[in-house]
C-alpha cells in the first residue's frame, strides 16, 4: 500500500475548479507511476492545498472498505481550510485504520496553537454509525504532514553547525514536538522514528541551501510522520504473558529526500511492515468470467456472495484493463440487477452486451462495486478478450453464425 500526503498545493480558484472536473496533476502523476506496479488509487480527499491519496494493490481491493473521508478546517477559527487536516477512514481485512494528513500553524511562537489544532483535528474524527466511532479505538492511526514544529532556544549558528556536522541528536531535546510528547500523555501514545536526517525546512527553492533570505529562518523538522497502535490487551494473570498481537506495525525506514528541490520543504517518507491476522479472509463477492470472451458475443459472468453481504440495486460490475489506475477507470460496466439472467443456490449470472465489450484484445479483469459499502468487494483473475471467429457460441443460446 502507498499513502501519500501533500500540503500547500496550488489552491487558486481556477486550479480548484479544474481539479474538481478532472484529476489534479499530482494524483495523475502518482497514478502514472504506481498503476504499472499494480497499485490502484482507492480513495482520495482534498481540502484546498491539502491532498491525501490511498493506493493498494488490486488483489487487496476486496478487503479494503472505505468508511469515510473527512476534511477538518482549522484556519480562520475553523472556517478556512488553508490549515487543518484531511482523513481517510477504512477497514483493512477487518481492522480499522485512520489516516490523517495535516497542515498546522507556522512560526516559532505558535507552538500552543499548533497543539490546539492537533487536538481539534483529533476531536473531529468521530465516525457515527460505524462499529467503532472513536478514532482512538481504531487499530492504527497514521498521522503526518507539515506540522510546523520548530527548534526552541538554540541559536541559528548552533543549529546550522549541528546539521553541518550531522549531530542531529544535539537538537532533539529542543524539538517542540518532542517536548510536547514529554508533557502530553495522549500525544505520547503516537510513535515516531528517530530523526536521523537533516531538518526539512526552510530551504531556498531549487537548492539544498537553508534559507538565505533576510529572515534567515532557523532550520526545523517541520515534516513528520507519526503512528499510534491501539493499546494491546493486558497480560493474562495466570500466564503473565500478553496475548500475541494480531496486528503489528514495525518501522523499516524514516528518511528525507534531499534531491527534490521544488519546494522550500524536503519530502519525508516512512516504510512500514504491517503484519496482521486477517479478521476477514473471504471476499464478499467471488467473480468469474464464463467461457472464452470475444469481441463478437454477449458474455456471461458468474458470481457468488456471502450470506451477510448487503446487496443493492445500484451495485455494478466493471470491466477493466489490467493496470487500472482507479476505481472509475473502467472500460465498461453493467448494473447487476438490470443485467441479471439467473439466480440459484447463491450463484448469480449477469451478462455483458456486445456493445460493452472493447474492440481491442488484451488482458482484463472484473470488479464488483458495492453501493452500500462504497468499495470494490470482489475481483476476478485476469483473463483475455480475443477477436471473434466466424462461428461463435452465444452463451445465452446456441451457436450463431457471424457474417
Amino acid at each position: 500500500m502507498y499513502v501519500i500526503g501533500l500540503q500547500e498545493m496550488n489552491c487558486g480558484i481556477m486550479s480548484l475548479l479544474s481539479d474538481t472536473a478532472f484529476e489534479d496533476p499530482w494524483s495523475s502523476f502518482f497514478m502514472d507511476v504506481l498503476s504499472p506496479l499494480s497499485f490502484v488509487k482507492v480513495s482520495s480527499v482534498r481540502m484546498q492545498g491539502l491532498l491525501l491519496l490511498f493506493f493498494a494493490k488490486h488483489q487487496h481491493l476486496p478487503f479494503v472498505q472505505i468508511l469515510s473521508t473527512k476534511s477538518t478546517p482549522t484556519g480562520l477559527f475553523g472556517y478556512w481550510g488553508n490549515k487543518g487536516g484531511v482523513n481517510i477512514c477504512l477497514k483493512l481485512y477487518g481492522y480499522y485504520i485512520s489516516i490523517v494528513n495535516c497542515h498546522l500553524p507556522p512560526h516559532m511562537a505558535n507552538n500552543d496553537q499548533r497543539l490546539e489544532h492537533f487536538d481539534r483535528i483529533l476531536e473531529m474524527q468521530n465516525f457515527e454509525g460505524q462499529d467503532i466511532p472513536n478514532i482512538l479505538d481504531h487499530d492504527l492511526i497514521l498521522w503526518f504532514g507539515d506540522m510546523n514544529f520548530r527548534i526552541d532556544d538554540f541559536g541559528l549558528h548552533f543549529v546550522r553547525e549541528s546539521i553541518k556536522n550531522r549531530r542531529y541528536s544535539d537538537l532533539w531535546e529542543k524539538d517542540q514536538l518532542s517536548i510536547a510528547k514529554r508533557h502530553d500523555p495522549l500525544l505520547r501514545e503516537f510513535q515516531e522514528g528517530p530523526l536521523l536526517f537533516p531538518p526539512t525546512y526552510k530551504f531556498d527553492k531549487n537548492s539544498n541551501n537553508y534559507d538565505t533570505s533576510e529572515k534567515k529562518r532557523k532550520p526545523a523538522w517541520t515534516d513528520r510522520i507519526l503512528w499510534r497502535l491501539k493499546r494491546q490487551p493486558q497480560a493474562n494473570p495466570q500466564t503473565q504473558r500478553p496475548p500475541a498481537p494480531n496486528f503489528f506495525l514495525s518501522l523499516r525506514s524514516y528518511v528525507s529526500h534531499m534531491m527534490y528541490c521544488v519546494s522550500d520543504h524536503k519530502p519525508v517518507t516512512s516504510t512500514f511492515d504491517l503484519e496482521l491476522k486477517p479478521l476477514v479472509s473471504t471476499p464478499p463477492i467471488t467473480l468469474m468470467p464464463e467461457g472464452l470472451w470475444t469481441m463478437e458475443n454477449v458474455m456471461l459472468i458468474s458470481y457468488s456472495l456471502t450470506p451477510d453481504f448487503p446487496s443493492s440495486p445500484w451495485d455494478w460490475i466493471g470491466l477493466y484493463k489490467v493496470g487500472l489506475r482507479h476505481i472509475n477507470d473502467y472500460v465498461s460496466y453493467v448494473w447487476v440487477r438490470d443485467n441479471q439472467v439467473s439466480f440459484s443456490d447463491g450463484l448469480s449470472q449477469v451478462y455483458f452486451n456486445i456493445s460493452d465489450i472493447p474492440e481491442t484484445e488484451g488482458q482484463f479483469l472484473l470488479c464488483y462495486y458495492s453501493n452500500n459499502l462504497h468499495s470494490v468487494v470482489g475481483i476476478s483473475k485476469p483473463f483475455k478478450i480475443q477477436p471473434g471467429s466466424s462461428l461463435a457460441e452465444d452463451p445465452l443460446g446456441e451457436s450463431q453464425p457471424h457474417i
